[in-house]
């Protein structure tokens, strides 16, 4: 009995002590209550992931973390080297383990939810053919090359953290640079362009006859008018649910990603707010349901992964990447793919050869044309199946760029942007907290070739 009273009285304490020093910090009324939660959600897994599947020493990895928020420098931080885990707590509250796996990634554990940990993963048999078939690169032009060091080392001048900028022309690597403990190998974090894989995966699925995108997805828990919305009004972000997309705790994508095991059953229960396809909100929820999509049309989480390892990531020449999954085995396609930036210029190479690639076809030409077509919404056209455009709307999003510009945008200024008109595709990865000058860069490479 006394152990039970001095638990309840630790508790007590524990969190008193948040509503006292939240307002002592100067945090909000959020931040105080779902904090604790959130915090060490995003601590245990970002840091998971930056040590165990990038490579990245301790420092490196809690200083990217603490850039999101000041408060996560107060979490309590636990390495197990030996299980490649990460456990972390806020105040000592609603701690949370994050737990690689081979080939897998990291996930944050969830008791009672454990399937990814039945997945029998394929290593990766990394091959020195010329790229794109594998990760030989002896095309550098001399010039280029040197521009794109120049607009590194002014980037990070400036505190931009630019950890990976290369350029391809013609489909071979003219100019790679690398910085900040990342190089040719390193699987960098993609955030928002794993929204542009797993609508290419849905795409594959689609060449192949196992899916019909125009039909509704068929989720059991939509029997009311969520049953009209389309596989196309998701990828188009037009289905009309209600999310929030604010990075803020208390959040929809925050509670999302770092306090639920599975993501797609969080947004499943989201009530409708528009007309199907008459409105884009943008929304990691509705990629997260596209990945419960994609399982569901093969059956479950092991299908799915050997699916797409025999259908995307062998065939387009993975080298150094992981999708990374969420407790229950389904793929974050909201956020979790990490891959070397030659690798993250594969998938631009693709969409620019119209979906071959290797010479293996992997979705279908007419699947291009659409994903890189404008959508029907009253509110926002330029986009179009996860992929972000150029044109669409009265202007142009980077008006002195090409207007057939296409791109895959991830947060912290991640980039794989696709220019046909040019024969080109540049990708940037790196951690910049505000604006990256994505005109003036990528104007000056388009400019020298």
């Amino acid at each position: 009995m006394k152990v039970i009273k001095g638990t309840i009285v630790l508790v007590f304490v524990l969190v008193a002590s948040v509503f006292l020093i939240g307002p002592l910090l100067g945090l909000p009324s959020n931040y105080v209550i779902h904090g604790p939660n959130v915090g060490s959600g995003i601590g245990s897994k970002l840091l998971c992931s930056a040590r165990y599947v990038s490579g990245y020493s301790r420092e490196q990895a809690f200083e990217d973390l603490i850039q999101y928020s000041a408060i996560l420098e107060l979490l309590t931080i636990e390495y197990d080297d030996a299980n490649q885990s990460v456990t972390t707590s806020l105040f000592g509250i609603q701690g949370k383990t994050a737990t690689a796996l081979p080939n897998l990634g990291c996930a944050v554990d969830y008791p009672g939810t454990d399937a990814r940990y039945a997945i029998k993963a394929q290593p990766i048999s990394p091959s020195n053919d010329p790229w794109p078939r594998g990760s030989g690169v002896a095309t550098l032009n001399n010039e280029l090359q040197t521009l794109v060091e120049e607009i590194v080392a002014t980037d990070n001048r400036a505190g931009l953290n630019t950890r990976a900028l290369l350029v391809v022309k013609g489909g071979q690597i003219l100019a790679e640079v690398y910085d900040q403990e990342a190089g040719p190998q390193t699987p960098l974090l993609g955030w928002s362009m794993a929204k542009s894989l797993i609508a290419l995966a849905l795409g594959n699925l689609e060449y192949r006859s196992l899916v019909d995108l125009s039909a509704s997805p068929g989720f059991p828990e939509w029997d009311d008018a969520r049953a009209e919305i389309t596989v196309v009004d998701m990828l188009n972000m037009a289905d009309g649910l209600e999310f929030s997309e604010e990075y803020e705790p208390g959040d929809d994508v925050t509670a999302m990603l770092f306090t639920v095991p599975s993501p797609a059953a969080y947004v499943l229960q989201q009530n409708a707010l528009h007309e199907p396809g008459t409105f884009f909100n943008y929304s990691s929820g509705t990629a997260n349901l596209l990945s419960r999509v994609y399982q569901d049309a093969l059956g479950s989480a092991q299908n799915a992964y050997d699916d797409f390892q025999d259908n995307v990531f062998r065939p387009m020449g993975f080298q150094h990447a992981v999708f990374e999954t969420d407790a229950g085995g389904v793929f974050v396609g909201s956020s979790y793919f990490y891959a070397s930036a030659r690798d993250w210029a594969r998938l631009g190479q693709l969409m620019l050869n119209k979906g071959t690639l290797n010479n293996q076809r992997i979705v279908s030409e007419d699947w291009v044309s659409r994903a890189t077509s404008p959508n029907n919404t009253a509110n926002e056209k330029a986009y179009g199946y996860q992929w972000w455009l150029n044109s669409g709307d009265q202007r142009l999003r980077f008006p002195s760029l090409p207007a057939d510009t296409f791109y895959a945008n991830g947060n912290r200024q991640q980039f794989v942007m696709v220019f046909p008109s040019e024969d080109t595709v540049i990708v940037r990865l790196g951690w910049t907290g505000g604006r990256y000058p994505v005109s003036e860069n990528f104007g000056k490479i388009l400019e020298q070739l």
